[in-house]
């Protein structure tokens, strides 16, 4: 799969955009298998990636059960290995609902590798179109025709930025 999935701004947590004030989030690996009707609405069939053996995790905001955006990622090879990254319909492109959320799932997928020994790293294959942008908007490192990385130190910007403690 390719990662496409535009990063709206980099900003401290979530941002509604009605209101420009800022919300809290939390993120939970999903435990149950994703039904068709849990998809409906979003680009991406996300059983798919679980048959993969990927893990998908769910942003929300903090006391709220609605998603507001999906990444799937396992540890591969010493590094968070992302194969789809999706904003919620409702925070689609820039007349989203909240802001922010591009950027944060990949804080989540950076937490993930962090937590199982793997220093923050994170890679995922890009659209061909985005290569550019993941390099200005993640400092993201193209290793490979579209395959890029996030490294340690970009990595833990997104943390810092995202995964309050």
């Amino acid at each position: 799969m390719e990662v496409d999935i535009l990063i709206d701004r980099i900003t401290d947590c979530l941002i509604d955009t009605r209101t420009g004030e800022e919300v809290e989030t939390e993120y939970r690996m999903r435990e149950t298998p994703i039904r068709p009707k849990d998809y409906k609405g979003w680009k991406f069939n996300w059983s798919i990636t679980e048959k993969n053996g990927y893990d998908i995790y769910e942003l929300f905001l903090k006391g709220d059960d609605t998603v507001q955006g999906r990444i799937s990622a396992k540890i591969d090879g010493g590094v968070a290995d992302v194969e789809i990254v999706e904003t919620a319909p409702h925070n689609y492109s820039y007349a989203g609902r909240y802001g922010g959320v591009g950027a944060h799932l990949f804080a989540i997928a950076c937490q993930v590798s962090l937590d199982a020994g793997c220093d923050g790293v994170v890679a995922f294959t890009s659209k061909s179109n985005l290569v550019e942008y993941y390099v200005e908007k993640l400092h993201a490192v193209e290793i490979a025709p579209r395959r890029m990385v996030i490294f340690e130190e970009e990595a833990q910007i997104l943390l810092d930025k995202y995964m309050r403690k």
